[in-house]
């Protein structure tokens, strides 16, 4: 009985990898992936467009995310807010993201239903129309947006001020959402000229992964993305950064924290090519670091020394640009941010000098086998790791071979990777809490509120 169990299990966890796989780059430059995954009659679409916010220019910060919004506000066959309400008819659920490097549409819905949403997106791909009247009104919601985001949001302040002042290069310095007086100067028009510039055929993919015909599906693709023409695609902007230079150091306040958060960021190496290694050594540096409550800074800082209240890091290998190797952390009461920092730094200095376990990596190395059985759990998930890899420069097929070669990393590869991680890299950046106003006994007479038009 147990053994049958067992075969049960295997052939469940095995299913989604002797799935069909196909992708085809149509003519027009649009590459095309579809995965069958049979275990539920639904799938999932994802629209990966290479372009996000490295990608624009001092003046004109927060294009893309802006666009994204007005992606939802009609074509001549689909008038605004129909986008949304059709894929729900449908059954299915919409929605999108902009980040650094690219902005994504993507549906969850009944596989039966795929052909209607791929129309809809090879609609708005080519025929986006939005009024001035749209663009005036999704404006303001995108300042609140802002508003909420960052200056109403301690960590939020956090993350715009760590890129501020870990770059030099302005595409790399801007937040997503963009600068709050860029977002009072844009124009409708900027933003259909952007649509114009990178919305194409030939700067997008196209990943599919669900309950269907991988071939029947690749052809209804190409029937209904073929004809779209593809563009002279702009020149990007360099993004080139220099790796070492005077550590720095910026405050800023908030007033909706009571704790400071504290970011120690590092400029390190991103993946170029498959056979780089100190990629893979930091991303393993990085869970070695944080991860889970056996990783070295909750265990010792958090409930350890109680140094922290919370503590995390961030890596990404495959982002476009130099990436960050960034420490997030809350001091606890009665611990300053200096003594916070020395304690990381202290952790970090561990590893560099004296090296990981054994068992270290070990338990990262079944962290990893366990977080790659639950992704291929996930339609969501196959199609954001295919989709990632295929706009940051790699290919779909190449994921088998980057986990091969991160279980080959070794306890020496790590050490010499928290090597790296010195003071000519460094950035730090404290956000406090914002003292209270000084109480006044003047009289300020109440403003009078505006009319409304």
């Amino acid at each position: 009985m147990l053994r049958t169990a067992a075969l049960i299990v295997l052939a469940a966890l095995s299913a989604p990898a002797l799935s069909k796989t196909l992708s085809q780059t149509l003519p027009n430059g649009l590459k095309v992936i579809v995965k069958e995954d049979r275990r539920a009659p639904v799938a999932v679409s994802q629209l990966w467009y290479r372009v996000g916010s490295v990608d624009e220019q001092q003046g004109k910060t927060g294009l893309s995310h802006a666009l994204e919004h007005m992606m939802f506000k009609g074509t001549p066959s689909v008038p605004a807010g129909e986008f949304s309400r059709r894929v729900a008819a449908l059954g299915g659920q919409n929605n999108a993201y902009t980040n650094r490097n690219e902005t994504v549409y993507f549906e969850n819905v009944a596989a039966k239903n795929l052909p209607e949403v791929l129309k809809l997106e090879a609609d708005r791909m080519q025929n986006l129309n939005f009024s001035d009247k749209d663009f005036v009104n999704e404006m303001n919601v995108i300042r609140e947006e802002r508003r909420q985001r960052t200056e109403d949001n301690a960590s939020g302040k956090l993350w715009e001020h760590v890129y501020l002042n870990s770059y030099t290069a302005a595409p790399l310095r801007a937040p997503i959402i963009g600068y709050m007086d860029d977002l009072h100067g844009l124009k409708a028009d900027d933003l259909r000229a952007w649509y114009k510039q990178w919305y194409a055929p030939n700067n997008a993919v196209l990943v599919v992964v669900g309950d269907v015909d991988a071939a029947k599906t690749v052809q209804t693709a190409s029937k209904l993305f073929g004809p779209i023409p593809a563009k002279q695609l702009p020149e990007r902007n360099r993004l080139a950064e220099t790796v070492e230079r005077e550590p720095v150091k910026a405050e800023t306040t908030s007033a909706v924290t009571r704790q400071p958060l504290i970011a120690l960021s590092y400029r390190v190496p991103k993946l170029e090519k498959l056979s780089d290694s100190v990629p893979y050594a930091l991303d393993i540096l990085s869970e070695i670091l944080s991860g889970n409550t056996s990783s070295r800074l909750d265990k010792n800082l958090v409930r350890g020394s109680q140094a922290a209240v919370s503590i995390g890091v961030n890596y990404d290998m495959l982002s476009r640009e130099m990436p960050l190797f960034s420490i997030f952390a809350m001091p606890n009461n009665g611990v300053s941010e200096q003594d916070l920092l020395a304690a990381v730094r202290a952790e970090i200095k561990n590893i560099a000098d004296n090296g990981v376990g054994k068992e270290e990596l070990k338990r990262i190395r079944t962290q990893m086998d366990a977080s790659e059985i639950y992704a291929k759990d996930s339609m969501t998930s196959q199609a954001s790791i295919i989709g990632q890899l295929e706009t940051r420069g790699f290919k779909y097929t190449d994921e088998a071979e980057l986990r091969r070669r991160l279980h080959k990393i070794t306890a020496q590869d790590v050490q010499n990777a928290a090597k790296l991680l010195t003071a000519s890299r460094e950035s730090v950046v404290v956000v406090k809490p914002q003292p209270p106003a000084p109480k006044s006994t003047e009289y300020v007479p109440i403003p009078k509120q505006p009319s409304l038009k």
